[in-house]
């Protein structure tokens, strides 16, 4: 019986835990969106070692791929709709992205700070 009861605790402590990250990233929800092939902002800053919802809105009418190796993030956005990613909780600093298709000015950076 002691058994179940500490196994009962352990459930109810990891579903509180879980139920706290996901909180953590609806509370921490972000938006860039694609315009004439550009990013706004170009500087998206975030808090550092949380979790967050990023979401991607392109306002074009062609396809765009969102880019950013150091957020293992590739994913082509087709024209007048949006993507939504969960990013990991962040370190401290910058990561870049590009928009693929038009990387000499679809450029921008997640600021995590």
């Amino acid at each position: 019986m002691r058994f179940l009861k500490r196994h009962h605790a352990y459930a109810v402590l990891a579903a509180w835990a879980l139920g706290l990250s996901g909180a953590a990233a609806a509370e921490n929800a972000f938006t860039l969106t694609i315009k004439d092939h550009r990013f706004e902002p170009a500087e998206l800053r975030v808090p550092a070692n949380q979790p967050a919802t990023l979401t991607v809105k392109n306002l074009d009418a062609t396809p765009e791929e969102f880019e950013s190796k150091p957020l293992r993030i590739e994913k082509v956005i087709p024209a007048n709709s949006e993507a939504t990613f969960t990013l990991r909780p962040l370190k401290a600093g910058r990561y870049k992205f590009v928009g693929e298709f038009h990387e000499d000015v679809a450029k921008g950076e997640v600021i995590a700070e």
